[in-house]
């Protein structure tokens, strides 16, 4: 869609209405989706209604029906659960009931509807849509709508968004709510590992899932827990001897001083016969002797704040469902929002929910394989590097190449996720692995070690680098540097770090026509809080970082309730990339986030003060402004703080946050270690392809491009990209790729906050059907 097809939409707009309800289960994430719906179609001049208590107001009417204003869902993006309300409606699935839900739309004049809720709600709001001309004509005869009324409302669009905590719909990679119930999750368990290694305890955790194991497998892999049990996957007869003894393996072996065990509340045997927590937790005491406990998580899952991903998920879905509600046609089908990588893209609703309906078929059928397939390319993905990270088998004979793991640049959370897959995958291929300490310093000064499986024992949650990390890069070191390599006969390198380790590898790469010791496979993880490393749209420990970032925002927010009307203008890290402010004010609903790559002077703050002033003097109470540390060379925090504090005088106070370094600590997000573990085993995979295509009389030797990439997520794929390529893309001066991504998300952010922006860099989502072969992608999710 162009520039001048978005402004057409919005001028034929003017007067037409439409509504969102929340339905089914609630799922952190609708508050933020009810909230973009509800700015996105005031924006383009719809009225917009809020449907309180699911399809149950909808049949109801009356006060339940409520016309929104933009201040109607101010301050709620922060907020869990849904502030609209939920329920599940017995009258709508009857005739009688649809017929009256029907009416109290024509009576508000609205004729587009966006549902939010999971595969049930969705089906039953294309069932109304189905049924809606006749419908109106039960209305007609019955009298209760003339027949002109019929005809002015004679077609009822339907959009649907996904909330569902289990993550459990075809065709969308994510669905609103599952990445907050992982939060939920490995806060609990990370809280568990502490108490259980005091008491050297198993604990059994029952999390949410009752016919999807997506939360306990992801759950599992974030955690490095010793066994899973997941509805899709049953063990095979005789799994009480093999779980026992992998837990018995871990504490003699490997020196552990607990045992985790996560099972969904679905999980069954191969015969189908439920395997509950309790029955886990009896075998395991009677067998072992271990001191064991079971912890059932049940609704805590649902609860507590959004998640970043979640709050920028919904956002951007909520504006994409009403651009696709008012393009929308008779013939158009009813489609679901859905994400594909890192894009909006139009699901047709009746080919999700068949293929949804296919995995429990499969699982019925106890075609179980078939059912994994089904769940998608992410979910096996992560079910078969689970399999290959928890059970340590001794590979059938070693090879003859070693690889060498070192972190470089600024600690990201999720670098010892990533180290710690890497670590157990070469070992499972035979391959020795070294461990460097301090980066490109490190193995210029010698500081390498050799790992073993149980080195990277309980590795995934905690932050930072264990390894240890600098910012030095090689080409003044290179001399020691080839020592090294040579010394220890190291065949590869893997560099986990940020745009220091991108930099350093493209350095080693040239320097390959002095050195042939450099002539090695050499790949890079991209971990970095930045998000500034060319080659993938996204790097591990950046969505931590954001959570910090808008966790601490909440608070900042949250201080000034009851108080004055205040403005906090908050400053981010990033160096001159400004995504972690921007998706920080996405997540936050901030009034601005000024950035390096967009931009702005003088007028432009002119502009926000006096555009904040005008909201301040009405309902809102407080204003978030956010600052990209470098964003500007003479604009500074200070500055801002007192053009602000001037400017709004007798309206509002101005005070400054500058966060620093909390956006690089704490404990990894679920996204990142799971992220950092996949691409940990794919960068030794790719790394083992290469060594054997180089190998050649006793030696490896790689010259080429192609051996010398950084792994990134592109999109949906994951790929590999030489740096040579790379170099032709990437601003060295600015340390960021020339060309960004997300920067499309920023007229986003302006429209939410109330500015009249263009919409010249707005990307609709296009329509994506949901097949076998589509859904079969890793998304890396």
């Amino acid at each position: 869609m162009s520039l001048m097809d978005l402004e057409k939409l919005k001028m034929t707009c003017a007067g037409r209405a439409m509504a969102v309800l929340t339905s089914g289960g609630d799922a952190q994430g609708m508050n933020a989706a009810i909230r973009a719906v509800t700015r996105m179609g005031i924006y383009v001049g719809a009225k917009v209604y809020l449907i309180h208590e699911g399809y149950q107001g909808l049949v109801d009417g009356g006060d339940n029906i409520k016309l929104a204003h933009w201040h109607s869902v101010t301050d709620i993006i922060q907020l869990g659960g849904t502030v609209i309300g939920s329920a599940r409606c017995k009258a709508f699935m009857t005739r009688e009931g649809r017929v009256s839900a029907a009416f109290n739309l024509v009576k508000k004049g609205i004729t587009n509807l966006c549902v939010c809720g999971g595969d049930g709600s969705l089906t039953g709001a294309n069932i109304f849509r189905n049924e809606w001309s006749d419908l109106l004509n039960e209305l007609v005869k019955k009298g209760r709508i003339t027949d002109t009324m019929a005809k002015q409302h004679y077609n009822l669009n339907i959009v649907g968004l996904v909330g569902s905590i289990d993550n459990d719909f075809c065709g969308t990679d994510m669905t609103i709510g599952a990445d907050s119930a992982l939060h939920r999750i490995m806060e609990i368990i990370d809280a568990i590992m502490t108490t259980a290694q005091s008491h050297q305890r198993a604990f059994v955790l029952e999390v949410m899932g009752r016919h999807c194991g997506y939360l306990a497998l992801v759950s599992a892999l974030a955690s490095g827990a010793d066994w899973v049990f997941i509805p899709e996957a049953p063990p095979q007869e005789g799994w009480e001897d093999n779980m026992c003894a992998r837990l018995k393996g871990s504490r003699t072996s490997e020196g552990s001083r607990l045992n985790i065990i996560i099972v969904a509340e679905g999980a069954i045997d191969i015969n189908g016969k439920p395997i509950s927590s309790n029955y886990i937790k009896d075998l395991v005491q009677e067998r072992l002797g271990y001191d064991t406990r079971v912890t059932v998580l049940g609704h805590v899952q649902r609860g507590g704040i959004p998640s970043a991903f979640d709050r920028m998920l919904s956002s951007i879905l909520g504006v994409e469902a009403v651009v696709a509600l008012l393009e929308a046609s008779p013939e158009t089908p009813a489609c679901v929002i859905g994400l594909s990588g890192n894009q909006a893209v139009r699901l047709p609703l009746v080919e999700c929910v068949e293929m949804t309906k296919l995995v429990q078929t499969a699982m019925n059928e106890k075609r179980f394989d078939e059912a994994i397939k089904l769940r998608g390319g992410s979910f096996e993905s992560n079910w078969n590097i689970y399999k290959s990270l928890a059970f340590h088998k001794p590979p059938q004979s070693k090879s003859n190449f070693s690889f060498a793991i070192l972190n470089v640049g600024a600690p990201a959370a999720g670098m010892n996720s990533a180290v710690r897959s890497a670590v157990r995958s070469g070992l499972s291929r035979g391959h020795k692995v070294y461990g460097v300490n301090d980066g490109f310093l490190g193995l210029a000064d010698g500081a390498v070690f050799e790992m073993e499986w149980h080195s990277v024992a309980g590795w995934t949650g905690q932050g930072s680098s264990l390894l240890g990390t600098k910012r030095t890069l090689p080409n003044s070191h290179l001399e020691k540097i080839v020592e090294t390599i040579a010394k220890f006969e190291i065949s590869a390198l893997l560099v986990i770090g940020g745009f220091e380790g991108y930099q350093g590898v493209l350095e080693l790469y040239e320097a390959r026509t002095h050195y042939d010791e450099l002539c090695i496979p050499m790949v890079v993880i991209p971990a970095t809080i930045s998000n500034n490393v060319p080659g993938t749209f996204f790097s591990v420990g950046t969505d931590t970082a954001v959570n910090c970032a808008m966790e601490s925002c909440d608070k900042i927010k949250q201080s000034a309730s009851g108080t004055k009307r205040r403005v906090f203008v908050v400053e981010t890290m990033g160096g001159y990339c400004g995504y972690l402010a921007s998706a920080t004010g996405i997540a936050v609903g901030a009034d601005a986030a000024y950035i390096f790559e967009d931009p702005f002077n003088i007028l432009d703050l002119k502009t926000n003060v006096e555009h904040l002033s005008e909201k301040m003097k009405k309902d809102v109470q407080r204003g978030l402004i956010l600052r990209n540390e470098k964003c500007h060379e003479n604009y500074t925090t200070d500055f801002i703080h007192k053009l602000y504090s001037s400017e709004g005088k007798n309206i509002f106070d101005c005070r400054v946050n500058v966060l620093g370094h909390l956006q690089q600590g704490g404990a990894p997000s679920p996204f990142d270690r799971n992220f950092g573990t996949k691409l940990g085993v794919k960068a030794i995979e790719w790394l083992s392809e290469k060594l054997t295509e180089n190998y050649r009389q006793g030696r490896v030797f790689a010259n080429s491009p192609e051996t010398a990439c950084v792994i990134g997520l592109n999109r949906k794929v994951v790929s590999f990209t030489p740096v040579t390529e790379l170099k032709e893309i990437t601003d060295f001066e600015h340390r960021m790729p020339k060309v960004e991504w997300w920067l499309k998300l920023r007229p986003m952010l302006k429209m939410l906050a109330k500015y009249q922006t263009s919409f010249n860099e707005y990307v609709p989502g296009e329509i994506e059907h949901v097949t076998q072969r589509s859904i079969s992608i890793d998304s890396g999710f």
